[in-house]
């Protein structure tokens, strides 16, 4: 059985992660997608949030998964019996670094390797920091997130649909 791990941060989870999830899992007999969890590191979304996310917006894959964890992606790999770790790459800089993080990966766990999945070049500009800063400033965040992640992050802001109402009334 071919297991990919797909890790990241995905807060919040994107149409760009929703992407390389749905081109991969063709290519693997299962994917786990797997939020990692970095105690040094301040997230919008709690883990469970992000979790939750990303199972309902995969619920139709048969072969994807998602967990959470907070160890080394590469200890979590050699735990399931994942030989390839999946990356998304949008751009040059992705791929400087996610090259060096590969390197590290490998030094830790030659039996895992890294493949790079490129996303498709509408989800390029796609950055998680900056769906946070536009959906904070009520910016429309729904050509980048699904719509589970758009309602999480207006009520993250504050944003729901009844406030948006009456910001827009006042306004007119």
């Amino acid at each position: 059985m071919k297991i990919a791990v797909f890790p990241g941060s995905f807060d919040p989870p994107t149409y760009g992660h929703l992407n390389v999830i749905e081109r991969a899992r063709s290519l693997f007999d299962s994917i786990d997608v797997l939020v990692s969890v970095n105690p040094d590191k301040s997230s919008l979304f709690s883990a469970e949030e992000r979790v939750k996310m990303l199972q309902k917006m995969t619920k139709e894959f048969e072969n994807v998964t998602v967990h959470a964890a907070n160890t080394l992606v590469v200890e979590y790999a050699r735990k399931v019996g994942a030989k390839v770790l999946l990356r998304g790459i949008r751009n040059a800089n992705d791929f400087s670094y996610e090259f060096d993080l590969a390197l590290v990966n490998r030094s830790l766990a030659e039996e895992v390797e890294t493949l790079f999945v490129p996303t498709e070049q509408k989800f390029f500009t796609i950055r998680s920091s900056a769906i946070k800063e536009l959906a904070r400033y009520g910016g429309d965040v729904g050509k980048m997130v699904p719509p589970i992640v758009e309602e999480a992050l207006k009520k993250k802001f504050g944003r729901t649909q009844k406030t948006e109402k009456s910001r827009k009334a006042k306004n007119s």
